[in-house]
């Protein structure tokens, strides 16, 4: 993944305007993050326990832009591969770029989830119920074709040193877990029978796939962290990923749980509200010492002069997951306290996507964030 040169503030350095030369050709998947980022807001925002006067026009707002943003994303990316197809096939081949591409998945499961949750007030129920079947069936393909091209290609053709684990690595992993906390959304519209269950069903083998592959990558990045030390200034941020998957699947199984009823037999419905209390409480309070860890180490890094770089879209969606699986641990065990968990989580959710927003439009006008990247610089060890 490119680093752009930074000034001491964080905002990318001056540069002639032909220096930098902006170009698609330089414009990676990583970029589908901002899509990621806007869309998680409107929608764990709608997700909320509470009540906020006018909250619910500025989701409107949020999930319209995070709907033009994958328009012009995908364009772009399309333009990429028409372009630099050269490039296109380099970002695969690079094990520290090729992870992004679960990224579209993402993207489109999210924006798709945004137009029922919250777009249906713009377009209507019946329209957004089409759009979001098109954006989750398009991105569940996407993403289990990520889930098992992306491990293929590290296994015969990036070959990753020992100790080189990253949480970028679960980007491609946690993909199906979004379309098994989304799908939930699209259960009610089905006629009760096999249809209905089927998703119902489906939705929960996407939820084993992710959180199984994750839990086999998790232990390499806590190795790395504890033999290697921090990562990179850079790549500090990306430590959050690692809360998406935790999010995510608490997410997913309260869900699930939601629409049970009615979808399956009465056992297994209540069994899945259990389940979703039982597994949801101690994932999330892990998540919690994940987020305290992964703070103390982005503090770190910002002491020692981390600047901005795309990597910061990582404070955003991995937050947002956690806000709706609070949310719905609130729902389902009725405390307070997971109440004020998501309200707060979404604080930081909504100011990570300010500062992020803010300074990705920056680097967009000064040309740095699409021009060619400079050759790293050598990296000194710090033992302090």
């Amino acid at each position: 993944m490119a680093i752009f040169p930074q000034t001491g503030t964080g905002f990318p350095a001056f540069r002639p305007l032909a220096l930098r030369r902006p170009s698609l050709r330089h414009l990676g998947p990583n970029w589908y993050a901002t899509v990621m980022g806007t869309a998680i807001v409107a929608t764990a925002g709608a997700a909320l326990p509470v009540g906020v006067p006018g909250l619910r026009t500025g989701l409107v707002v949020v999930w319209a832009l995070s709907a033009v943003l994958l328009v012009l994303v995908l364009a772009a990316r399309a333009g990429h591969w028409v372009l630099h197809r050269d490039q296109g096939r380099a970002h695969l081949a690079d094990p520290a770029v090729a992870p992004f591409h679960g990224c579209l998945s993402m993207a489109l499961l999210a924006v798709g989830a945004g137009t029922l949750v919250v777009g249906q007030d713009v377009i209507g129920h019946p329209a957004a119920v089409v759009v979001d079947v098109l954006l989750f069936t398009a991105g569940t393909a996407a993403g289990l074709a990520a889930a098992v091209a992306i491990p293929y290609l590290m296994v015969v053709r990036h070959r990753p040193a020992p100790g080189t684990a990253s949480p970028v690595w679960l980007l491609p992993l946690v993909a199906p877990m979004v379309s098994a906390a989304v799908g939930p959304l699209l259960v009610p519209e089905l006629a009760p029978g096999q249809g209905r269950e089927a998703l119902l069903l489906a939705c929960y083998a996407m939820f084993g796939l992710s959180l199984l592959a994750t839990l086999m990558v998790l232990p390499l990045v806590f190795a790395r962290l504890v033999h290697q030390g921090p990562l990179p200034l850079a790549l500090t941020p990306t430590l959050f990923l690692v809360l998406g998957p935790l999010g995510q699947s608490t997410t997913a199984v309260n869900q699930l749980a939601d629409v049970a009823p009615g979808t399956v037999a009465a056992p297994y419905a209540s069994a899945f509200g259990v389940f979703a209390v039982l597994y949801g409480v101690p994932v999330m309070g892990f998540a919690l010492l994940w987020l305290a860890l992964s703070a103390a180490l982005v503090v770190r890094a910002m002491r020692r002069g981390m600047g901005f770089t795309m990597t910061w879209w990582g404070f955003t969606f991995p937050v947002g997951t956690c806000v709706t699986g609070a949310a719905g641990l609130a729902r389902h065990t009725g405390l307070d306290a997971y109440t004020w968990l998501a309200v707060a989580l979404y604080a930081l959710l909504v100011a990570a996507w300010a500062v992020a927003g803010v300074r990705t439009l920056g680097g967009l006008f000064s040309g740095a964030l699409l021009a060619a990247p400079r050759p790293p610089r050598p990296v000194t060890v710090r033992t302090t």
